[in-house]
């Protein structure tokens, strides 16, 4: 009986404990619903409030990125991150990184994507074959920028960024807009400009055109990096003044008339200093002197200090490492990293997510309307090639002439670079295509030929490829003696194509790339020879990504069509041009030098190494501690070559057109200077057939105690399609702030007393009109604060050596 009762009792015993059990349960439950609930929720919320909610360990996680997993990278290349984080699935397969979400909170995680010149995404999605992802390869940066049109280039960012906004990305890694300070730069192609005043308008189109469509850009890289050659761990030694007057000023203008959401610090140091790490470049002048209210990044892995960055005002460490979230927690939790600089980088983070389309719920379709955004990468390309030269008007070709198509590019296009710039894009219309689309005659055995070879010598090739690996070069097809004279005969015009590419990770070298090769100097040789002999014609194509060297070789060719890398429509644009059916009206962004030595302090790019190891760099993706020395100071490109009166090749600003235009009348709004002036010029066109033209305005200082530039170009503009004998005025604004120059030793910008000269021209060189006028005493166009001063005096480029 007491076995029974005692049976009975545990039963009862055991029935209350399950109750107590599954009220336990069902109240925690309920707790932690109500503490949700109760907990404040981003954009419902004030902001101080859901900061405030944030644990020690939350906080951290939203700086810290989560991570990059890139196809092609070997296991132990990359720094480590969360193994938890590899667990939560991409939102977009092969976007470059994502931020945390913190569910609680209503935080959720952003995707940000490459790159420069379309949406750098994978094709295939987890082994799925059967459907394919693919984006829009728009032209190049350099491309774009020799458009010098800014409503053009915000058409291109509108169907750019509406590309960024149906893939479900939040925020593009673009533009890029480093100074073309070198040909050999590796990544010139994704930069647009040897001038500020280019590169910032140009970029502020893009960032504008982009934005337009509720989504981000992140302006790179900031600043001064012009060279891929140890990269991470370069010091680059440049004056305040050129760093403000030549390597800043882009950026300056772009966030004065874009504000970006984001901007990029690059891996590079200045001055000794981490630019990631620079208080004086993220915080007293980036946000202090010039008003950027958005977020700063850094560059993929940059930087070595993790507290030192966030301290500096970048808010986002990309993409993220487990030594980066250890470090910081670490930090907080000492007392090393103030709760008041961390609450500032995660208020930047929440504030780009309270504007991201993911935290507004916008609905992606991951279906862009790529035959859209293909018709305005074509006009783009077609709008913004340069013909160098035309000879006894070789150009345009009539419909119905047959041509003889050599060089591999003719057929296997290059439509952008490599590395983080590259793009996964649906095709590619090659030269040989767009000529027959356009209604030319493509000669079909030589077609033939060069498709045998060029399909055979990629057969040859590695089978993978990594993102930071060069793009393989297939050497010229050797052309026989027999076929070549059965071309010359049989075609009405030669045409020879000229490839380059150049990409992230390495830069370019002078022979072999700035330079042709053998094999292309005796192609153009043999055809111009053979072609000339029948008294028949032969063009020239420039497929390149950077500056190469045309001097030596140009006068073979009657004419010549820079067509940059012109993105997946490039065989349609080129055709466009070479038929008329759009008349050339780009104009060079960057100089074309006469020979390499010309370039100022050419023997010293891309750098040194500070190591006594005799190695190139260190891995592949760190690098080795380096340096580089900015001697050639405000002397950049045109303002050098023009100043110490060295010949380039082809100007700044330099680029023929169909037809011609004569300037006019051209009148400033005061013969003396008061804060703010105008200037109007008239341009007609005086030729055969409509066009447009591009109007560059430049000015020439007096002497004063700073020396300057023969010229620098303050404005630019470009006409609307005129018929023959249209005319249009321009007007063009100059305020103070375009008159003066950095003085550091008053860290302020200052207009000197004197005469102006102002220039209107086609080019740097080509100047059709001038006028004057006087500033009756120095101005002061703002003031600045010391910052980023070398370690060391730089001893300059001097007028005195010219």
């Amino acid at each position: 009986m007491k076995i029974k009762i005692s049976l009975l009792l545990a039963a009862s015993n055991a029935s209350r404990f399950r109750t107590f059990a599954t009220c336990s349960l069902l109240c925690s439950s309920f707790l932690a619903s109500a503490q949700a609930q109760t907990a404040p929720q981003l954009g419902k919320a004030p902001l101080k409030e859901v900061i405030a909610a944030l644990t020690p360990e939350e906080k951290v996680k939203l700086v810290v990125g989560m991570g990059f997993y890139p196809a092609g990278f070997p296991e132990g290349i990359l720094p480590p991150s969360d193994p938890e984080d590899r667990k939560v699935p991409e939102k977009i397969p092969g976007a470059a990184g994502r931020t945390h979400a913190i569910a609680r909170l209503g935080i959720p995680s952003l995707t940000l994507s490459d790159g420069p010149a379309g949406v750098r995404i994978d094709p295939i999605r987890g082994g799925d074959s059967t459907k394919t992802y693919y984006a829009t390869a728009f032209p190049v940066a350099t491309l774009l920028a020799s458009s010098w049109d800014t409503t053009l280039v915000r058409k291109v960012g509108v169907a750019f960024g509406s590309e960024v906004r149906d893939f479900g990305i939040d925020v593009l890694l673009a533009p890029g807009m480093n100074i073309h300070r070198n040909p050999l730069g590796g990544r010139n192609f994704e930069y647009y400009s040897e001038d500020p005043v280019v590169a910032g308008n140009i970029a502020a189109a893009m960032v504008n055109g982009i934005e337009s469509n509720g989504v981000g850009t992140s302006v790179k890289h900031f600043a001064v990096n012009n060279q891929e050659f140890n990269r991470m761990q370069l010091n680059s030694k440049v004056s305040e003044r050129a760093l403000r007057e030549i390597y800043l000023k882009g950026f300056q203008i772009v966030v004065r008339k874009a504000q970006p959401w984001t901007v990029m610090s690059s891996y590079n140091l200045v001055n000794g200093t981490y630019t990631s790490q620079s208080r004086d470049l993220l915080t007293t002048l980036l946000r202090g002197e010039w008003g950027f209210k958005g977020l700063v990044m850094t560059d993929w892995y940059g930087g070595k200090n993790p507290v030192a960055q966030l301290q500096a005002g970048n808010d986002l460490l990309m993409p993220g490492t487990t030594a980066q979230t250890q470090a910081v927690l670490a930090a907080l939790k000492s007392g090393q990293l103030t709760t008041a600089q961390i609450d500032a980088n995660v208020a930047r983070v929440l504030t780009l997510v309270l504007q991201s389309p993911t935290f507004k719920g916008l609905k992606y379709t991951s279906q862009p309307n790529l035959k859209a955004d293909a018709a305005v990468a074509r006009q783009a390309a077609a709008e913004s090639m340069v013909l160098l030269r035309n000879e006894g008007k070789t150009l345009p070709l009539a419909a119905g002439r047959k041509v003889a198509l050599f060089g591999n590019t003719s057929y296997n296009l290059i439509a952008g670079g490599t590395g983080s710039g590259d793009v996964n894009r649906a095709y590619t219309i090659s030269i040989a295509q767009g000529l027959t689309n356009a209604g030319l005659i493509v000669n079909a055995p030589l077609t033939q030929a060069y498709g045998q070879y060029i399909k055979g010598e990629k057969a040859k090739l590695p089978k993978t490829k990594g993102l930071l690996d060069p793009a393989p070069v297939i050497a010229e097809m050797p052309v026989d003696a027999s076929l070549l004279t059965q071309q010359s005969q049989a075609a009405d015009v030669a045409l020879v194509t000229i490839g380059r590419s150049a990409g992230e990770g390495g830069d370019r070298k002078v022979e072999n790339d700035f330079t042709l090769s053998a094999a292309e100097q005796a192609l153009l040789k043999q055809v111009a020879t053979a072609f000339h002999a029948q008294g028949k014609k032969m063009v020239v194509v420039l497929n390149v990504g950077g500056v190469i060297e045309v001097a030596s070789w140009r006068d073979q060719a009657d004419a010549i069509l820079l067509a940059w890398q012109p993105g997946q429509e490039g065989g349609n644009a080129v055709a466009d041009v070479l038929r008329g059916t759009v008349a050339p009206s780009g104009k060079l962004a960057t100089t074309f030098p006469a020979k390499y030595d010309d370039v100022p302090y050419s023997k010293d790019f891309p750098g040194r190494l500070l190591a006594s190891t005799g190695q190139a760099s260190g891995n592949s993706l760190t690098g080795a501690p380096s340096e580089n020395t900015y001697e050639e100071g405000i002397y950049v490109g045109y303002r050098y070559y023009n100043t110490f009166q060295v010949k380039p090749a082809y100007e700044f600003g330099y680029g023929l057109s169909y037809t011609t235009f004569a300037y006019s009348n051209l009148k400033l709004s005061a013969p003396t200077f008061a804060g703010k002036m105008t200037a109007t010029v008239t341009v007609t066109n005086n030729g055969p057939v409509a066009g447009k033209e591009v109007v560059q305005l430049y000015l020439t200082a007096p002497s004063g105690k700073l020396e300057k530039p023969e010229s620098e170009l303050k404005g630019f503009a470009k006409t609307g399609l005129l018929q023959p004998s249209q005319s249009q005025t321009l007007t063009f604004s100059l305020t103070t702030a375009d008159l003066a120059s950095f003085d550091t030793a008053t860290s302020s910008w200052v207009a000197d007393a004197g005469t102006y000269k102002v220039k209107v021209g086609a080019s740097s060189l080509n100047i059709k009109q001038t006028a004057s006028f006087a500033v009756p005493k120095a101005l002061v166009a703002e003031k600045a604060h010391k910052l980023l001063a070398p370690q060391a005096p730089i001893t300059e480029m001097k007028l005195s050596q010219k």
